[in-house]
């Protein structure tokens, strides 16, 4: 998922993984499109021990996954589609053509964490009213 951190130059991409069957968010994380960032990504989900991945036609998958455990398509994707419009819906700073952005890259990762922590791992945070 895009977003920006600043201008629409510096871009920052949501990578995230969701059970196709059930709908639950499983990990996270984010970066720019890159190898390195499927990585990471891939090294969070070593333990769910995935049989097949959908995804979208981006190169890095092609590299760094097999071929048989990939399928690519419009199909198969609409469950994380719509998780990008609820993000979008509720998270203002993913909007793309809002006001309200993040001017840092550690703020954008904090607020989208948390967001996402709360909303589909239903996570509240601790607070202290002093």
């Amino acid at each position: 998922m895009w977003s920006f951190v600043g201008d629409k130059s510096h871009q920052c991409w949501l990578w995230w993984a969701i059970d196709h069957v059930s709908g639950v968010v499983l990990v996270y994380c984010f970066g720019t499109r890159e190898h390195k960032y499927l990585d990471e990504l891939c090294g969070l989900l070593a333990a769910f021990r995935l049989n097949v991945v959908y995804c979208d036609d981006n190169f890095v998958y092609k590299s760094r996954l097999t071929e048989g455990v990939v399928r690519v398509g419009k199909c198969n994707t609409q469950c994380i589609e719509r998780k990008h419009l609820s993000l979008r819906t509720w998270c203002s700073r993913l909007v793309r053509k809002g006001i309200r952005f993040s001017k840092s890259v550690l703020m954008h990762k904090t607020i989208v964490g948390l967001i996402i922590n709360f909303w589909f791992y239903g996570r509240d945070l601790p607070y202290h009213l002093t």
